[in-house]
């Protein structure tokens, strides 16, 4: 049987690892999307404040199975 999947970008943000924002953006999704089956991180960054990192950010790529109505 044939499946389709929808795929949107999501950027999760930490101030303690990348790991740890990947985590936070699949959690957060989680609540309201259902059926989620691969995460992709597509970029990685920091925000800088002081000079020292005040944050850490992903890009992820999370597809989803679509749900006909």
């Amino acid at each position: 049987m044939s499946s389709v999947y929808n795929v949107i970008e999501l950027i999760g943000t930490s101030d303690e690892s990348w790991e740890k924002a990947t985590q936070n953006a699949i959690t957060e999704a989680s609540k309201t999307l259902r059926d989620l089956r691969v995460a992709e991180v597509v970029e990685q960054d920091v925000v800088i404040e002081g000079g020292a990192i005040a944050a850490f950010r992903t890009k992820v790529r999370l597809s989803f199975k679509h749900e006909s109505p």
